[in-house]
């Protein structure tokens, strides 16, 4: 269900000392956005199917035969795969997909977000259902659920009450997830309590495609929100502010998207 945003000027960015440099989050400016809604929402897995049935869309890491998977979610027996040197937790795995996201025989959760989807996939989904995808600013905006510069979408304490309220990696990773939060993997796309949007897993969980580049020349998108694996030791990047990116055509076991409509 799309949630209405109402046109705002906010302060995007962060100076955060937790933040990262290269990432480009600073320094805090003033940032205008047009009224617009988002669903409350990650794509889930139902959804891309009845795309996927209506109009017989093969995905990137479909049309490539393989996706990038976390290695413990691997089964023990799975066989060597070549991995990415600077992040030997991904490994390259034949055959893995959005309907098949830890490799073949494995299955998906209806109600979980959608995965190995590329930005060009994202796209395909938006132009199909009517809408787009977030501007990077219109992400934040919404994210942030009115708050002002607050470091999560729910305010700076990330456990309130003691309360998890995303899906990150909790412990040493990537090898040790005392699993505090309840999930391991993606959850359900309305686990936890929405912001004060009523959008729901702004952070954690799955990564989310924004339409922009994430720098003139770079040729990479933006990425936003973090997923289930990060963690503060490596990638604090479940915040408000923060951003990564990743090349359109790229898909990984942590990466979704939801829509934007005007």
């Amino acid at each position: 269900m799309p949630i209405a945003i109402p046109a705002t000027t906010f302060l995007m960015g962060s100076d955060d000392d937790v933040g990262y440099p290269s990432d480009g989050e600073g320094p805090v400016r003033e940032a205008q956005v047009d009224s617009f809604s988002l669903d409350a929402h990650a794509v889930t897995n139902a959804d891309f199917a009845t795309f996927v049935d209506a109009t017989g869309y093969a995905t990137t890491a479909e049309q490539e035969g393989w996706s990038f998977v976390f290695a413990g979610l691997m089964p023990d027996e799975f066989p060597a795969t070549r991995g990415v040197a600077s992040a030997p937790w991904w490994r390259q795995v034949f055959g893995a997909s959005w309907k098949a996201p830890h490799g073949p025989d494995s299955t998906t959760p209806d109600n979980h977000p959608v995965v190995h989807v590329s930005w060009l996939d994202a796209q395909a989904y938006c132009r199909w259902i009517g809408g787009r995808l977030p501007t990077e600013a219109e992400w934040e905006c919404a994210a942030r659920g009115g708050l002002e510069q607050k470091r999560f979408p729910w305010g700076d304490d990330e456990t309130p009450g003691g309360t998890h309220r995303c899906n990150v990696w909790q412990g040493e990773f990537p090898t040790t997830n005392t699993l505090d939060d309840g999930w391991y993997d993606t959850a359900p796309v309305d686990e936890f309590e929405p912001n004060g949007f009523g959008l729901y897993n702004m952070v954690g969980n799955a990564w989310e495609w924004c339409d922009d580049w994430f720098a003139p020349g770079s040729g990479t998108r933006v990425m936003r929100g973090g997923s289930f694996l990060c963690n503060p030791s490596y990638c604090f990047r479940y915040r408000n502010s923060a951003r990564s990116s990743n090349s359109p055509d790229s898909s990984t076991g942590n990466l979704g998207f939801r829509v934007a409509y005007d």
